[in-house]
């Protein structure tokens, strides 16, 4: 088992953004999205992104943003990374680092094989590679919806991913499944949002308790690691 981080993805409130710390939580993401049940403004993002003070990495989520918006992102929030789940395409994400001068992580739908096709044209450009579900019939959620994909795709020797990328999984993961993913997938890093959730965007510093409890039990995985 390599070491791998954690990302509480999706937080709203000091209460649970300082649970996130304590637990050892080595990147802490916000979203920025209004369709979306965890959206913030920007003006409270920056006042949570401020309470970090270095103890993690920030990470702004937001779907195909625009310039203007991008520079509000970099002047008011000042986070470490911004993770995009929209359609930016690889040409677009080396406009938004150079542009920002921030890390960028690009979230990339899998449902079957031939969807990791679509990892390669960004794996030299975006500093990371997230891993997620595609959202399901009926959702407009790009992210946070509580539904995983057959993490086995990772493993097969036809899956066209490098071994030695770093990529987050993501996806319906939670207390009761999270030894499972690392076991079966091996990533470098874990996002959760809804496993985490008593509700739709609402925390619950229980369930955080509970998934870190599971985490410990895998036998210390270095979660501060740090690889990305």
């Amino acid at each position: 088992m390599r070491a791998f981080d954690v990302k509480i993805c999706g937080l709203s409130t000091p209460e649970t953004l300082a649970v996130a710390l304590e637990r050892g939580a080595s990147h802490v993401g916000f979203v920025h999205f209004a369709r979306s049940p965890r959206h913030m403004d920007v003006g409270p993002m920056a006042e949570l992104v401020a309470k970090v003070d270095g103890r993690a990495e920030t990470v702004i989520v937001t779907v195909d943003p625009d310039d203007a918006l991008l520079d509000r992102f970099a002047r008011d929030v000042k986070p470490d990374w911004l993770q995009l789940h929209g359609r930016e395409t690889p040409e677009r994400v080396r406009e938004i680092k150079a542009r920002t001068g921030l890390k960028v992580m690009k979230a990339l739908p899998v449902a079957a094989a031939g969807d990791l096709a679509a990892v390669a044209p960004y794996a030299g450009v975006a500093d990371r590679i997230l891993l997620d579900s595609k959202r399901p019939k009926g959702s407009d959620l790009p992210g946070g919806n509580g539904v995983s994909f057959d993490w086995t795709l990772l493993t097969s020797a036809g899956s066209g991913l490098d071994p030695q990328m770093a990529y987050m999984l993501s996806g319906g993961i939670d207390a009761d499944n999270v030894a499972e993913a690392v076991r079966i997938a091996d990533p470098s890093g874990i996002d959760v949002s809804s496993g985490v959730e008593s509700a739709p965007g609402v925390k619950d510093a229980g369930r955080m308790h509970s998934f870190f409890d599971a985490l410990d039990r895998l036998g210390e995985p270095a979660r501060k690691a740090r690889v990305s």
